[in-house]
């Protein structure tokens, strides 16, 4: 039932559409831009939910997960991470997918949904360090698409990668296109 109303909720009322195919291997690192809006979160969970196979976690500041709305991020998926610069958060998402039999979270490179020149590369290292692929997931408000790339696997530099990817998303339009990705810089 939950899974009809979020359907309606994405294409009837808010006219969004799907393009590209969820992957059916294990495990992937989904990579989201340009992020640029909280409204990402509203329409990726109406996304997720209607779609019974596919479930992947999103990562957030763990101060979202306190009482006594804690519970409601973790039930729509939710895995809270510290965010301050002492942690291994790469080595803690590496060992969950290395140890998990099916693993596929979110990620958004630019770190917040403002502009930002200089991306976080967790991503990169997390993909690169777990021998996963990533799938590109770009959200884009101009043509109210979801569009997911093929699963794309790292072979190139850190600095390379993250050029290649800007100028793949910089095709997609956020919510807030003045916060969204840009090429070239």
């Amino acid at each position: 039932m939950l899974d009809r109303i979020a359907r309606w909720l994405f294409e009837d009322v808010l006219g969004w559409k799907f393009v590209g195919t969820i992957p059916t291997i294990p495990k992937y690192l989904i990579v989201v831009a340009p992020h640029t809006s909280n409204w990402d979160f509203v329409i990726g969970v109406l996304f997720r939910k209607y779609n019974k196979d596919f479930n992947p976690k999103y990562l957030a500041k763990k101060e979202l997960f306190v009482w006594p709305i804690g519970f409601i991020f973790r039930a729509l998926g939710g895995f809270p991470v510290e965010r301050s610069k002492n942690t291994n958060f790469v080595d803690s998402l590496v060992h969950a997918y290395t140890t998990e039999t099916e693993f596929v979270t979110t990620i958004t490179p630019e770190g917040t949904r403002s502009y930002s020149k200089k991306w976080k590369t967790g991503f990169y290292h997390v993909a690169k360090n777990a021998n996963i692929p990533i799938v590109r997931a770009a959200f884009d408000y101009g043509r109210k698409q979801i569009v997911f790339s093929e699963p794309y696997m790292i072979t190139k530099g850190v600095d390379e990668t993250i050029n290649e990817f800007k100028q793949y998303f910089s095709k997609y339009t956020g919510k807030n296109p003045e916060d969204g990705v840009k090429w070239p810089e």
